[in-house]
């Protein structure tokens, strides 16, 4: 089976993400998220398929360097640990490392520019969109700032 990863930050890129769930039996799959109080429980759904990363926000922007720093790290890791084929991420914080970790070494990149946005890019879909093999939008509006992109409506 194909080794894909599925990798977003906490919250709602997380919860758009999980409503990929009928994909996992398909794939040899791996869940990489961000670990805070309102996931804990995945690893009691998922078992040895979720890997957690540092949850960090700009707030404290002295501890957010270190986290980021940390999260790179953990990110290089988890990858060689993993040696996924796909990666398929809704974005955030700990995508965009991970996908270029992965381009550089040869995994093909599936990027679902977030629900929420429906008139603009976010800072993710910017530094992905250069190297997404599949870049993929829910609304049509978001294909007149990602040209290339395809529109797979919404995942909810």
């Amino acid at each position: 089976m194909k080794k894909v990863m599925f990798i977003s930050s906490t919250g709602g890129h997380l919860n758009e993400l999980l409503q990929l769930a009928p994909l996992f039996e398909k794939y040899d799959y791996t869940i990489v998220t961000e670990k805070d109080k309102t996931n804990e429980k995945l690893k009691e759904k998922y078992k040895n398929k979720v890997y957690y990363l540092p949850y960090g926000t700009r707030s404290h922007l002295l501890t957010y360097i270190i986290k980021y720093i940390y999260l790179c790290i953990k990110t290089v890791y988890i990858y060689f640990k993993i040696r996924p084929k796909v990666i398929v991420t809704t974005g955030t914080n700990t995508a965009g490392p991970m996908c270029y970790l992965g381009k550089i070494f040869g995994s093909k990149i599936i990027y679902i520019e977030t629900f929420a946005n429906t008139n603009k890019k976010t800072a993710t879909g910017r530094l992905v969109y250069p190297i997404a093999d599949l870049f993929i939008v829910q609304w049509e509006e978001m294909l007149k700032l990602y040209p290339k992109a395809k529109l797979g409506g919404s995942i909810y």
